[in-house]
């Protein structure tokens, strides 16, 4: 990546998914990476993967000029190495991992949850406290409830994989496990592997690259 023009100041943007922002921010703030500022792309993307490299894309560009260093805040989400291809073109870090599932949890231990039981379908923080609108409405059930089947007829469980210690949220989650008909586990992981890899922005800039946090309204889209 080039070298931008006016004073950056040696800041790093991380372009990142709405559905990380609250985490991102708590992670941010908590170790005081004050030459680190957070936008994130609109949450429902979720639901469109294969709109997230060129909604990544267009961002990183527009950075150009403002910040030395820019990071995607995306695992590869479903974009079948897509967003790979981007990262490579721009000359961009992201986050380790398949999924946002598997940096909370760390490679190892979601390769053997995987490995155990196949049919699992993961919940986030963010993914539980808005279940309805991800899910239920993102997925048309609410207007077309015959389609569940369709849609988890082969899943077996729904694992909330905890990022913050939460009763009203437990409880949300075995409600939500209970409308898919799924038995329900719930697994703490607190940040894991996403702190590890902000952090490490601090004090080494993304490859290829040459480190007052917000968050953009479209984090909550």
């Amino acid at each position: 990546m080039p070298r931008r023009t006016g004073n950056t100041d040696g800041r790093t943007l991380i372009v990142a998914c709405g559905a990380l922002a609250r985490e991102l921010l708590d992670v941010v703030r908590a170790n005081h990476l004050v030459q680190i500022d957070v936008e994130c792309l609109p949450a429902s993307l979720h639901n469109t993967p294969e709109l997230i490299p060129a909604a990544v894309k267009r961002r990183v560009q527009s950075a150009r000029n403002h910040y030395d260093h820019v990071f995607v805040g995306y695992a590869d989400c479903g974009t079948g190495n897509r967003l790979d291809a981007v990262c490579a073109e721009l000359g961009v870090d992201r986050l380790p991992g398949a999924h946002c599932y598997e940096f909370f949890t760390g490679s190892g231990p979601f390769d053997e949850i995987q490995e155990a039981e196949i049919g699992t379908f993961y919940l986030t923080d963010y993914l539980v406290k808005h279940f309805d609108r991800i899910v239920i409405a993102g997925l048309g059930l609410d207007r077309h409830p015959e389609l569940l089947v369709d849609y988890f007829g082969r899943y077996t469980r729904l694992l909330y994989l905890a990022q913050t210690d939460n009763p009203k949220l437990v409880e949300k989650g075995r409600l939500a496990a209970k409308r898919l008909g799924l038995r329900y586990e719930v697994r703490p992981t607190g940040y894991g592997e996403l702190e590890t890899s902000i952090v490490q922005l601090e004090c080494s800039p993304p490859a290829g690259q040459t480190p007052e946090t917000t968050a953009s309204p479209a984090a909550v889209a």
